[in-house]
């Protein structure tokens, strides 16, 4: 499954985006998510109680469940590396689905994806 991860490279050059150090929570389990990120540089870690669960590599999106049901963050987001990611608030993720349905596809794909690793580690 590995090999499969899929990339969104729509943001690898973008000037906006946040800094943060190896170690430094990006988010944290039960808060409010207001916005999903794209790692840019770098890898973050995310964790439930602790336990990590994915590592998220550049290119990779990571948050975008709290944006799409409204409910709080379902995990902790740590940055494993110094890394660099890109916010993508609710205004611009619904500008971005619906003027570009390849985005719209590709996010559901990460999703179907996560939703089967988890299926997977299940059985």
């Amino acid at each position: 499954m590995e090999n499969n991860r899929i990339k969104v490279t729509l943001f690898r050059n973008s000037s906006e985006f946040r800094s943060y150090k190896a170690g430094e929570i990006i988010f944290g389990e039960g808060t409010e998510g207001n916005e999903m990120f794209v790692v840019r540089k770098g890898q973050v870690a995310l964790k439930i109680n602790g336990k990590v669960l994915a590592t998220i590599d550049e290119d990779e999106t990571f948050g975008e469940m709290a944006l799409i049901d409204h409910r709080t963050r379902s995990a902790t987001a740590e940055a494993l590396t110094d890394c660099e990611v890109v916010p993508i608030d609710s205004r611009r993720f619904l500008f971005l689905v619906q003027q570009t349905p390849n985005f719209a596809l590709i996010m559901l794909q990460i999703m179907a994806q996560r939703l089967r690793t988890m299926d997977a580690g299940v059985k």
